[in-house]
C-alpha cells in the first residue's frame, strides 16, 4: 500500500492509501479559496451524571444532503473541485472541515461561568474523513475483501497516529450508513474521532471486566466469545480468528458484534492474519444485514478500542454493528425508557435476530 500526504487549501491533511499498483503520483493541489480553519470546541462536564458533553457551534454550517453531482467527497473534476484534489482514489483520509474535536482550539476558562460545579475544557482532540472509495453509489458491503483490508490497514494507521497527538484520550472509528442514521453525506465513508477524554461507554465497560476479571481471574468478553461459540445459537458467522455474533443482551433490533479470538487492545495490534480474515468475515456479515430486509439496511458500525493511556490491559477489541430498522419500514425510536433511563427494550429476542440473519445468503 501506498501512502501519500498532502494538505488541502485551508491546511488541512489529507491522507491517500493506495492499493492498485497503477496509482498515480499524488501531487494535485486544492484549487479552492476556503477560509482558514477555526474550529472553537469546548467539552463541559455535566455535574449530575459527571459525563463529558462537547459544544461545537461551528458545526451548524456543515454540509448536509447535497445532491449527488455536488458531492464533497467524490474525486475533483474540470471545474468542480472537492474535498478530494485528485481525479480518482483508492482509499483517502483529511482532517473534517467541521470538527467536534480539533488540535488548533482556543483555551478555555476552567469552568462554565457562574458554575463552579461544571468543569470546562478546550475540546482538543482530532476527526477526520474516511473515504472507502471513489465510487459514489457503492457500499462498504460491495468492496472487495482486498478494499476492505486496506481500510482495516487504513484504521490502524489513524488509531495509532492519533494517539500521538496532544489531548486524545480514546479513538474511535466509525461508519454511519443510511439516512435513517442521520447520515447527510450519502458517499462511501465513514469518520475517526480522537476524544479528550474517555468515553461513558468505554469507561463502563472497562469497570465492568476489571469487575468480571477481580471476581473470575478472566476476561469477560473472552467467557462471552468462548459461551457464545459453544452455544451456536447467536452466532451468525465465523472464521479462523474471528466470530460474529447477536449479543445475549442485544439493544437494538438488529445487532452483531464482530469479536477477534484473541485479546488485543485496539486495531494496531491485529495481525496480517486476523486482518485479512476480518475482511472476508464483515463482509459476510453485511451481506447478511442487507439480505435481512431485501434492502439496503441502515446501520452505524463502531470500533471499541482501549484508551490511547489507561486500562489497556483490560480492553478487548472488538467491532459493534447495529440499525435502528426493526422491519422493512419501521423503526426504532429511543423513547422515554430509552432516551429518558437508559433502559433498552427490544421487541425481538437475540435468538430470533441471529435465525433470521443466518437464513439469509451471505
Amino acid at each position: 500500500m501506498k501512502r501519500s500526504v498532502s494538505q488541502l487549501a485551508d491546511g488541512r491533511e489529507i491522507i491517500y492509501f493506495d492499493d492498485t499498483p497503477t496509482a498515480p503520483a499524488r501531487n494535485a493541489k486544492d484549487t479552492r479559496d476556503l477560509p482558514a480553519q477555526a474550529p472553537h470546541s469546548v467539552i463541559r462536564r455535566d455535574p449530575l451524571t459527571g459525563e463529558w458533553v462537547a459544544i461545537a457551534s461551528h458545526r451548524q454550517t456543515r454540509t448536509y444532503k447535497p445532491p449527488a453531482d455536488l458531492c464533497p467527497l467524490c474525486p475533483s473534476s474540470q471545474g468542480r473541485p472537492t474535498e478530494i484534489p485528485e481525479s480518482d482514489y483508492d482509499v483517502v483520509v483529511f482532517e473534517n472541515r467541521f470538527p467536534s474535536f480539533a488540535q488548533s482550539v482556543p483555551d478555555t476558562t476552567p469552568t462554565v461561568p457562574g458554575m463552579p460545579m461544571v468543569p470546562m475544557a478546550p475540546g482538543q482532540g482530532r476527526c477526520e474523513v474516511v473515504c472507502f472509495t471513489s465510487d459514489h453509489g457503492r457500499s462498504f458491503g460491495e468492496l472487495s475483501p482486498s478494499r476492505v483490508r486496506t481500510v482495516v490497514d487504513v484504521w490502524a494507521d489513524r488509531t495509532e497516529e492519533f494517539g500521538t497527538f496532544p489531548g486524545v484520550q480514546q479513538v474511535f472509528p466509525f461508519e454511519n450508513r443510511g439516512e435513517e442514521i442521520g447520515v447527510t453525506l450519502s458517499h462511501p465513508h465513514g469518520q475517526i474521532y480522537g476524544y479528550p477524554f474517555v468515553t461513558p461507554k468505554t469507561e463502563l465497560m472497562l469497570a465492568t471486566a476489571r469487575g468480571y476479571l477481580a471476581e473470575h481471574g478472566r476476561p469477560v468478553m473472552g467467557d462471552v466469545l468462548a459461551a457464545e461459540r459453544a452455544v451456536g445459537t447467536r452466532v451468525v458467522a465465523s472464521g479462523r480468528y474471528w466470530t460474529a455474533f447477536v449479543p445475549a443482551a442485544a439493544r437494538w433490533p438488529v445487532e452483531v458484534h464482530v469479536v477477534p479470538h484473541r485479546q488485543v487492545p485496539d486495531l494496531p495490534a491485529l495481525t496480517e492474519a486476523e486482518r485479512d480474515d476480518f475482511a472476508e468475515l464483515y463482509l459476510r456479515v453485511l451481506h447478511q444485514m442487507d439480505a435481512l430486509y431485501s434492502r439496503p439496511l441502515p446501520y452505524i458500525a463502531a470500533w471499541h478500542q482501549a484508551p490511547v493511556r489507561t486500562a489497556r490491559e483490560l480492553a478487548w477489541l472488538h467491532l459493534e454493528v447495529f440499525s435502528v430498522l426493526r422491519t422493512r419500514d419501521k423503526l426504532k425510536y429511543l423513547a422515554g425508557s430509552e432516551s429518558g433511563m437508559a433502559v433498552w427494550i427490544n421487541d425481538a429476542t437475540p435468538e430470533q435476530i441471529a435465525e433470521r440473519l443466518r437464513g439469509n445468503p451471505s
